[in-house]
């Protein structure tokens, strides 16, 4: 199976970037959402040893229905945000999407999905401005 990669050219339209505030405020989500679960973390540390025990914390993430749902929930969709996060950087030709699926497996997804949309709210805008300026230099 492979995957079409659609590159942007002269020719097609650029997305149109948001306002700028929005990138702010998915940097500030990004970071709730790494400080947050690592609260949870720490006090997991805390209680269960200093070392990071990733069985017990996966039979802690599946010791009820409620944890249950919650945590296959987050697989299902961090699965398909991560999906996503990989064709639209090809697309928009983003750089450094392997820090932000690192910072997914080694912060939280919860830190990873909203700073990645943070690096995409300001790649659109960098395209945006791109395609201004070729328009106003003539070449557009």
């Amino acid at each position: 199976m492979t995957a079409t990669v659609e590159l942007l050219t002269p020719d097609k339209p650029r997305p149109k970037a948001q306002s700028p505030w929005l990138s702010w405020l998915y940097l500030t989500l990004a970071i709730a959402g790494g400080v947050l679960p690592w609260m949870a973390n720490l006090a997991f540390m805390r209680d269960y040893g200093p070392s990071f025990d990733l069985s017990v914390f996966v039979s802690l993430a599946n010791a009820n229905p409620a944890a249950q749902s919650l945590s296959r929930d987050l697989l299902v969709g961090a699965s398909a945000v991560t999906i996503w996060m990989v064709v639209e950087s090809r697309r928009l030709q983003m750089r450094h999407l392997w820090l932000v699926l690192l910072s997914s497996v080694t912060i939280a997804f919860a830190f990873a999905a909203p700073l990645f949309l943070c690096l995409r709210e300001r790649r659109l805008a960098e395209l945006a401005r791109e395609a201004g300026s070729s328009e106003a230099s003539g070449l557009g």
